[in-house]
């Protein structure tokens, strides 16, 4: 929607018109529980068809669910409409009878990534300022398989290929919980719903933008892939989904094995030869014996875990490698040094990372 054209638009108040897509949505949230009743919803808003289409799905369905929704709206300055861009959210939210909140970046982030981090800030700083205990965003199955795919290209595990997951804190006191109900949901839908609702949505000309790698994996991959299967998004998401269900189970398993593999009692101690790392701190003890009785899977898992809380950076595949690789190595063996000088070596039955 151009600015020339928001002074023209009016826009209705919400109808009660059941769609099939209040219908999914309204068994998706039944099934999943993700928005109880009664709950206070913050709704990330951008004024494009993804957001404004779960607006007016939520809005009209507040009455079944008795919530308490707001909208809020957050400027990064990216965009010379970007001021037109919020105050039309803004009227949104007026005409819809919903308070508006509006954060305005102080400088301009030069990445997706910085954006990202500020927004979500921005959302849970609002969020708990004014007692919401849910962030919803517009994310669709759309986003799910772009993610998946991004990932899959830069080389990701199956963490990552889960892509966006229904729910999660985005703090450390898990409050308030980002929330995304329109996961199995596609942006053609989306835009198919703004249109039949007649809710007219602001074009982000940056979504153009074929100089950010998801934009290419939109407008670029996804009509080739769509050639092989029509449904390329919907099978992504829904792949995306079955690994999601397998990393929680891998992630409950590995912290329970975490437990046992780096727990040392007094006669370990004993049998240990400390005194050759008095010149090197140890950072961890780790039963060997006790990882070769698991999967590969859950080995790879473990010392991706213990790798994460002692490198600088995030660990990529050839250091998990390197130390699984001593869980079957000979006795004295040792790896060369990991990202930030760490170094694990054999003294049977543990590994000795310093």
């Amino acid at each position: 929607m151009s600015k020339s054209s928001t002074s023209n638009f009016i826009m209705k108040s919400p109808n009660l018109d059941w769609t099939p897509l209040h219908a999914q949505l309204n068994q998706t949230l039944r099934q999943r529980k993700i928005l109880p009743k009664n709950q206070r919803i913050l709704i990330a808003v951008s004024g494009g068809q993804d957001s404004l289409c779960l607006t007016k799905l939520l809005l009209d369905l507040q009455s079944k669910w008795d919530w308490y929704l707001a909208v809020a709206h957050c400027d990064h300055k990216w965009r010379a409409d970007s001021e037109a861009n919020a105050n039309y959210v803004k009227k949104l939210a007026t005409n819809w009878q919903l308070p508006f909140y509006l954060e305005t970046a102080n400088k301009i982030y030069k990445s997706e990534a910085e954006a990202r981090k500020w927004r979500y800030q921005t959302l849970s700083k609002i969020a708990n300022e004014s007692n919401f205990q849910y962030i919803v965003t517009g994310h669709t199955a759309s986003d799910r398989a772009e993610t998946l795919l991004y990932n899959l290209i830069r080389g990701s595990g199956t963490d990552g290929l889960q892509a966006l997951t229904w729910q999660r804190p985005l703090t450390e006191n898990f409050c308030p919980l980002l929330v995304r109900p329109l996961l199995e949901i596609t942006r053609s839908q989306t835009g198919n719903f703004c249109q039949e609702q007649k809710i007219a949505i602001w074009e982000d000309s940056t979504n153009q933008d074929l100089r950010y790698a998801r934009n290419r994996i939109r407008l670029e991959l996804f009509p080739i892939l769509r050639q092989f299967n029509p449904q390329t998004e919907l099978a992504l998401a829904q792949t995306a989904e079955i690994l999601s269900a397998e990393v929680e189970y891998f992630e409950n398993e590995t912290e329970k094995l975490l437990e046992k593999v780096t727990k040392i009692d007094i006669d370990d101690m004993d049998n240990l030869n400390i005194s050759q790392f008095e010149s090197q701190p140890i950072r961890y003890i780790i039963n060997r014996l006790v990882l070769r009785e698991v999967s590969l899977a859950l080995q790879r898992r473990v010392m991706r875990h213990i790798l994460n809380k002692v490198l600088p950076t995030n660990p990529n595949f050839s250091h998990i490698e390197k130390l699984t690789a001593l869980i079957h190595a000979p006795n004295r063996s040792q790896t060369d040094p990991f990202p930030g000088g760490a170094i694990a070596k054999v003294q049977h039955p543990w590994i000795i990372l310093v």
